[in-house]
């Protein structure tokens, strides 16, 4: 693309040295692009300062309060958010481009997501589409500030989807995987304690069955083979991990 597309593009970043540079390249058409890291130990800061000046540091806190102060610092009115394992296909580029070459007729856009599992495409289970509200116009859209983990975004309508895909890298592996469950469940255990959540040992072991059944059969994560397997369990497992860990800080263990 010759001309810049006035966007910001902010991407939130921990520890992503080995995957940012492609993140960052897939945006370069972006007249903006703002990195905010949470004090990487690796190169992160090094690699984002190849590409843009506006690389911010801040410890991660409360996920939709890091993110909403990533969004205010951008210069433009419409923001595309990404994470570090996230690319922006050609075809959304163009997609993009188009929809600024006039005026956007709503508030923001969900985009599709491709997630990956190492270098394969999961593309059941309800891994795809998976779409998402990642362009928007920033005055217009706000995260909830006071869940841990997966806070609510809030928009008013109008809002639109393209039909084009982002590129997510999810997991590099299964190890990953279940690294990233521990510390999503860390999260949602503890916000079901500070909001003094009741759940029982059965709801949470029916949830747990009922959300393996619906990925693996409903959505037929089946046909994905050993990795569509591998993840309607993962997803089954959320829901009994968090009670498990919810149930030890009732009992007097500190919250982590």
């Amino acid at each position: 693309m010759s001309a810049k597309i006035p966007i910001s593009v902010v991407v939130i970043t921990k520890n992503e040295a080995g995957r940012l540079r492609p993140c960052l390249e897939s945006v370069a058409w972006a007249d903006e692009i703002i990195v905010v890291d949470d004090h990487s130990t690796d190169a992160t800061v090094a690699v984002a300062r190849e590409y843009t000046p506006r690389v911010y540091e801040r410890r991660m806190d409360i996920e939709g309060k890091h993110r909403n102060y990533a969004y205010a610092l951008a210069s433009n009115e419409w923001v595309l958010s990404l994470d570090a394992d996230e690319r922006v296909t050609p075809e959304l580029a163009r997609e993009i481009a188009e929809l600024f070459s006039g005026k956007p007729d709503c508030n923001g856009y969900a985009i599709p997501r491709r997630n990956h599992i190492g270098d394969y495409w999961a593309r059941y289970g309800g891994m795809y589409p998976s779409a998402q509200l990642r362009l928007f116009r920033k005055d217009k859209f706000k995260y909830d500030e006071l869940a841990e983990v997966h806070p609510q975004a809030y928009m008013p309508d109008p809002r639109g989807q393209l039909k084009s895909d982002i590129l997510h890298y999810t997991y590099r592996d299964f190890t990953d995987a279940i690294a990233k469950l521990d510390r999503q469940t860390d999260l949602e255990a503890l916000k079901w304690y500070r909001e003094r959540r009741k759940v029982g040992a059965f709801s949470a072991l029916r949830k747990s069955v009922d959300r393996f059944w619906k990925a693996y059969y409903g959505k037929k994560g089946y046909k994905d083979g050993v990795i569509g397997l591998f993840l309607a369990v993962n997803a089954g497992m959320y829901q009994f991990l968090s009670f498990a860990k919810y149930w030890e800080m009732k009992r007097g263990q500190a919250p982590r």
